[in-house]
């Protein structure tokens, strides 16, 4: 049997979107890809962050599309502005914080997988957001081998 075509161009205002902590979470992957990258786009509203995690599994690239602020390795901040890259291999802890600018930051994840999380952790734009307890954070995260400190 073929494999079954593929999408190969998501547009611009195309993509899976829920929110995080407020901001846009836009999902550019192409499910059909198994164990391919996953990639999309993470608003970071001014003053939130993205709290200490790391992925078991899982190489990250960011690229700063727009904004500035400070990224933390293994607990050692580095400052970031637009036109940035980092490079994160897994099993280390990382963060952002942002106290001054939104951030937008586009990342690339391999292999896929935190698109799940993404997916059940964040509200569809327009629905109430859950709150959840930081276990229940880590017990859907953990599904996508992912770990917040």
């Amino acid at each position: 049997m073929e494999p079954k075509p593929l999408r190969t161009y998501v547009g611009e205002d195309e993509g899976d979107q829920v929110l995080m902590r407020g901001g846009s979470v836009v999902i550019k992957s192409n499910a059909g890809l198994s164990g391919r990258p996953a990639m999309g786009t993470q608003q970071v509203l001014r003053g939130v962050g993205i709290p200490i995690h790391r992925h078991f599994e899982m190489d990250e690239t960011f690229y700063v599309l727009e904004g500035s602020g400070t990224f933390i390795l293994d607990d050692v901040r580095h400052p970031i502005a637009r036109g940035g890259s980092i490079f994160i291999r897994r099993l280390c802890w990382h963060g952002f914080e942002n106290p001054d600018e939104e951030l937008l930051l586009l990342w690339i994840m391999a292999p896929a997988g935190v698109e799940g999380m993404f997916r059940e952790l964040g509200t569809p734009p327009g629905a109430l957001s859950v709150d959840r307890t930081k276990d229940e954070v880590n017990r859907i995260a953990g599904k996508y081998g992912t770990e917040f400190k």
